[in-house]
């Protein structure tokens, strides 16, 4: 083919080479038909009886002109099958062929067809496209800055009071006589929450284990002054209590491996079961809160407890054991309200380490709520590692990983128990 648009036919010019396709179109003359030589005598004749057509006429009537230049003057032109959206495209990008030896221009021909207008956005349509990935202000925020959120909100570095205070000491005994409920934690917890939010709180550790004091971070090896110098020795509560290093209004008292002989030696002392109550009335310094750690067991050191509370908050384990030992409890705080402390209450009931994914955790749940009604915190604490990790870091789950579940859920408990506290005076009757 040349530049022209003519091409060496093989079967036009009679030139050697590969013959033409038959879908190859040219510009400038009409691509639907090609030139052909009439047959010879007796052979190929047209049988429909239409004579062949003469020189400057094609046989449906075109005009020779649309013939190429180096055609056979006697060419008969034949009816090519063509492809119409292959030779669309092929037409409008060879409508301008350049010249031979031209540089071709960049920019579109002038008789280029345009696109339409609207092919494109305007600066408005692009301002105002939102993509449908992108959330809108009425859905949920990310799930990091929903964290982010949750974080401030707890950790409360402004240091205002968002807390309601109590007009009175409450002095909150945390009991369980099974092992493993969370007392511990849930002591830790409540009480770092109450004090990131404006009220005074000392932890008593009653544990000999010491669990509490390491969660707050406290020195509590052999030879530092503990709880059971202030149970045996009568040490002055003040002399003993440690403030809780990076918490601003926390205090602690804590308990060594001395206090796990002291169950022994209060045998034989005098008014043996409130001997933490008298040091808790004699410390000279105002708290809104005193949480009182106990270890699992009934003896005389929950008893200790027990006198010196005026609430006694139950963490409950959402499994059939935990259930099983809470009649026992409430046997024995209903004893000591009847012979030692009177104003004694089970005020608050938690239930921790649940787990969603089994029915166990769900009919525990209500079985718990229909035996004590109100008494139990719409907060529930579900199982979370962040909880479990937190102590071996010296913190607690409050300061280690504030926008976790588990610092949500005891931040909200936390705010339930001060808000019941500042509504409704605890009576025997709530």
């Amino acid at each position: 083919m040349h530049d022209d648009g003519r091409y060496d036919d093989p079967r036009v010019t009679g030139s050697a080479g590969d013959p033409v396709s038959r879908e190859t179109e040219y510009p400038n003359w009409r691509p639907s038909e090609v030139p052909q030589s009439p047959p010879e005598p007796g052979r190929n004749a047209p049988t429909s009886g239409v004579p062949w057509p003469a020189t400057g006429e094609g046989r449906d009537g075109t005009d020779a002109s649309s013939r190429p230049a180096n055609a056979s003057p006697d060419a008969r032109v034949i009816p090519i099958r063509r492809n119409p959206s292959a030779s669309a495209r092929f037409e409008a990008a060879a409508a301008h062929p350049p010249a031979s030896g031209m540089v071709p221009d960049p920019r579109p021909a002038p008789d280029t067809p345009a696109l339409a207008a609207e092919s494109y956005p305007s600066a408005a349509t692009e301002a105002a496209y939102v993509s449908r990935e992108t959330p809108t202000r009425d859905e949920d925020d990310p799930p990091l800055a929903m964290e982010a959120m949750r974080a401030v909100q707890i950790l409360n570095p402004s240091g205002e009071v968002t807390m309601p205070r109590p007009d009175r000491t409450r002095v909150m005994c945390v009991a369980n006589q099974k092992g493993g409920v969370g007392k511990t934690t849930t002591t830790v917890n409540l009480a770092v929450a109450l004090a990131l939010h404006g009220n005074r709180v000392l932890v008593v550790d009653l544990d000999p284990q010491g669990n509490a004091s390491t969660g707050l971070n406290v020195p509590h090896h052999t030879g530092v002054p503990d709880v059971y110098d202030c149970l045996i020795n009568s040490v002055p509560l003040e002399e003993v209590a440690q403030a809780v290093e990076g918490i601003p209004n926390l205090w602690c008292v804590p308990a060594t491996i001395d206090l796990a002989g002291a169950e022994i030696e209060l045998v034989s002392v005098v008014a043996r079961e409130s001997r933490l109550d008298r040091a808790i009335t004699a410390y000279p310094g105002h708290f809104d809160y005193v949480f009182i750690d106990c270890p699992p067991s009934l003896g005389l050191l929950t008893v200790n407890a027990l006198v010196a509370a005026q609430e006694v908050l139950i963490p409950i384990q959402c499994e059939y054991y935990a259930l099983e030992g809470l009649n026992q409890l409430i046997n024995n705080i209903n004893l000591v309200r009847q012979h030692l402390n009177p104003r004694l209450e089970v005020s608050t009931i938690l239930l921790t380490m649940y787990d969603r994914r089994t029915r166990l955790a769900d009919a525990v749940e209500q079985d718990v709520r229909n035996h004590f009604g109100d008494k139990v915190l719409q907060a529930v604490i579900p199982r979370n590692v962040r909880v479990s990790e937190a102590p071996s870091y010296g913190q607690s789950v409050m300061t280690y990983d504030p926008g976790s579940r588990g610092a949500t859920s005891y931040f909200e408990a936390a705010q339930e128990i001060a808000e019941r506290g500042v509504k409704e005076p605890v009576s025997r009757n709530a």
